[in-house]
């Protein structure tokens, strides 16, 4: 008999299905508890499941961005470590800048004259030693530097019969200290040698007296004093008229005046024609260069540790001040010993020691044909120390001579230092990359903060090399050229500080963009759970209940069944 001709009654089939729902009811809470969730698939609940698992994937895909976010934050963490470090190189650079520029001030500050001869046992300088040798009783030189506003000041002496060497020393020194405010001091050194020297950076000249009828101290009587090395002949006019003096410079740098075109002193001269003028005056209309032409020639002369350079520039029509620069400081002869410039925004000529080895420097200027002026005043930065002339002959030439007295090996080594710096910076720089940015070379970070990536951050780097912060390479040969790289390297200071503002920048919005992201994660996750998941307790409960009922309608059931338990029971 098939199960479909079993005959039950109503009550009997009312507890069947009542018990068929209730095991049915606990199959879906016992689910729900091994599962979590009340919303397992999409016959549970359609709305609530696909919502669940949209929040869910966008949870997803801003957990795998904040991965990207990260790499980010670390990119800049290296690029923020970079610029510390940059930072510091920098700042060590201006360090080294800052000791050239007092080092050269300290040598500036004495410009100084040492002599070559032991005078420490000689007793008089009027001793037929010495008067054999050119020095007598009454001879006179003079001696002329700049005060403190730059005014040109001299002052003269002359050998006094008997004096001793250190009494002349002595004498100048007091001279200057009684009249002046001490601009020069002479003495004899340790080992005997003349030692005459200026303070506070100024320059200083030493020449015989060229007064007509007066005795001079000339070139054979300076020798014989240990300092010959300092002088040579400058002749002006006929060979017979010659003088001798030198100008010893406050560092290795020398300038002349500013040259004017015009009398009133308010057009300056330019690079242009040198012979496109035939005067040039100074400040104060005064004439200080005339007669040039074509048969004019400047020769330049530097002696370096016993060998003489020379190189002649001949002037043409064309000839300008810049091609009289050129001509010089492409001459292989001497351009590794000094180097010319001419400023045509101040109108100044200049020389510069450029060597160790460099130990003066002569400027000679002749005119075959006529003679005139040429009084650029080279000597100090004042420009009127060392005038001038040249009277009108059938051969008119002036020669002068400067000593350079400049601590150049100090200062290289500390040109090699800064440059060394200057080096280690592009290191720094090509070595602070992360996984392939570079945001101190240039490159640009992206930071993407959603899904679609249409909110991001970009931060774009700077290109923080020696070259990008306009760091050159350093000679600090001048003052000018120090305060040149001083100025350079406190501006590279400022473009890395400000830039270090701007990843700071970057760095706090990548970070406060990280927290709200991982604050959205939780949120969608917590969204998703509130229309999934299920509450246990209650679902114990469910259970629990639903047991209860499934017991209870079994003991119904039995009672549905008892009447037909009766019936058998008549058998």
């Amino acid at each position: 008999m098939a199960s479909s001709d079993v005959v039950l009654s109503a009550a009997l089939r009312n507890n069947l299905l009542s018990l068929q729902a209730t095991q049915r009811s606990i199959d879906t809470t016992q689910l729900r508890l091994a599962t979590g969730k009340k919303v397992n698939s999409a016959l549970d609940n359609p709305s609530n499941f696909f919502t669940s698992q949209a929040l869910t994937n966008r949870s997803s895909d801003l957990t795998r961005l904040l991965d990207s976010i990260n790499l980010s934050l670390r990119t800049i963490e290296e690029t923020d470590k970079g610029l510390t470090s940059l930072q510091s190189l920098v700042q060590q650079a201006q360090s080294i800048a800052e000791s050239a520029r007092d080092e050269l001030a300290a040598n500036v500050a004495g410009a100084r004259m040492v002599g070559t001869v032991d005078l420490s046992g000689v007793s008089s300088l009027t001793t037929a030693t010495f008067t054999a040798a050119g020095v007598s009783a009454g001879d006179q030189f003079v001696i002329t530097t700049t005060n403190d506003a730059g005014t040109q000041i001299t002052n003269s002496f002359t050998l006094v019969n008997g004096e001793s060497v250190a009494a002349l020393m002595a004498r100048i020194t007091d001279v200057y200290a009684d009249t002046r405010n001490g601009e020069i001091i002479a003495s004899l050194t340790d080992e005997g040698f003349i030692d005459i020297q200026s303070k506070d950076g100024r320059s200083f000249k030493i020449a015989d007296n060229v007064g007509t009828g007066t005795a001079r101290l000339t070139v054979p009587g300076w020798t014989a004093l240990g300092l010959g090395q300092y002088f040579e002949d400058e002749q002006r006019g006929l060979a017979t008229s010659t003088f001798s003096s030198a100008t010893i410079v406050g560092g290795n740098e020398l300038f002349s005046m500013s040259i004017y075109e015009s009398a009133g002193g308010s057009n300056l001269a330019d690079r242009g024609d040198l012979l496109s003028q035939t005067t040039y005056y100074d400040v104060n209309g005064t004439a200080i260069i005339s007669n040039l032409s074509t048969n004019t020639t400047f020769n330049f002369v530097v002696n370096a540790s016993a060998a003489t350079s020379t190189t002649a520039v001949a002037l043409t029509a064309t000839t300008s001040w810049q091609d009289l620069v050129e001509q010089v400081n492409q001459d292989t002869r001497v351009n590794t010993l000094i180097q010319a410039n001419f400023d045509d925004a101040t109108g100044r000529f200049s020389i510069t020691s450029i060597s160790d080895t460099t130990e003066n420097f002569q400027l000679s200027v002749g005119q075959t044909a006529i003679g005139g002026t040429f009084d650029i005043g080279l000597g100090d930065p004042t420009g009127n120390l060392n005038p001038t002339f040249v009277n009108n002959a059938a051969a008119g030439t002036y020669q002068q001579v400067f000593g350079f007295n400049s601590s150049t090996e100090v200062l290289d080594n500390l040109a090699n230092d800064y440059n060394t710096v200057r080096q280690q910076i592009d290191d720094l720089v090509n070595d602070a990359n992360y996984r392939g940015v570079n945001l101190l070379n240039g490159d640009v970070l992206t930071t993407y903060f959603n899904e679609d990536n249409t909110s991001l951050l970009e931060t774009t780097g700077q290109i923080l090399t020696s070259a990008g912060l306009g760091i050159t390479e350093a000679t600090f040969r001048t003052s000018t050229g120090i305060e040149n790289d001083l100025d350079k390297v406190a501006s590279a200071l400022a473009d890395v500080r400000s830039f270090g503002n701007t990843i700071a920048n970057s760095l706090t919005i990548i970070q406060t963009r990280k927290d709200f992201t991982e604050q959205t994660i939780v949120t969608l996750k917590a969204g998703a759970a509130d229309l999934t998941l299920a509450d246990q307790n209650e679902e114990g409960a469910n259970l629990l209940a639903l047991q209860t009922r499934q017991q209870l309608g079994v003991t119904s059931l039995a009672l549905a069944s008892q009447s037909q338990q009766s019936v058998l029971r008549l058998f």
